[in-house]
């Protein structure tokens, strides 16, 4: 069955009220709950703000993100359903729960993943 990725990019939240965050909380946790219910729920998480650390393919560290990037994930869930369809479903309660528009890119399969 297809994977999914369903992110949003930093900063996409940055306009709820700190009195909210409570409630969205809620929201987004009652959503990942009936995820999980229905079997769909692989991982997912929100990214701390924080300056990225880049590991090079010869091990050289620097700091990042890349300068070329213009967005980074803020936040991802990783579903298993059916079809790109459901997928979208689902990426709809996210980003009403969350209140922010969500991407939502199919995962390349890999049998040794």
């Amino acid at each position: 069955m297809p994977r999914y990725m369903i992110s949003f990019d930093d900063g996409s939240m940055d306009h709820i009220a700190e009195a909210d965050w409570p409630a969205v909380g809620e929201a987004a946790h009652a959503v990942v709950r009936e995820a999980k219910d229905a079997g769909v729920w692989i991982f997912g998480g929100g990214i701390l703000r924080q300056q990225a650390t880049m590991v090079a393919v010869d091990g050289a560290v620097s700091m990042g993100p890349v300068p070329e990037t213009k967005a980074v994930i803020g936040g991802f869930s990783i579903i298993e359903v059916a079809s790109r369809e459901q997928a979208l479903v689902w990426a709809a309660r996210i980003a009403k729960s969350c209140r922010c528009t969500q991407e939502v890119r199919e995962i390349m399969f890999d049998p040794e993943s």
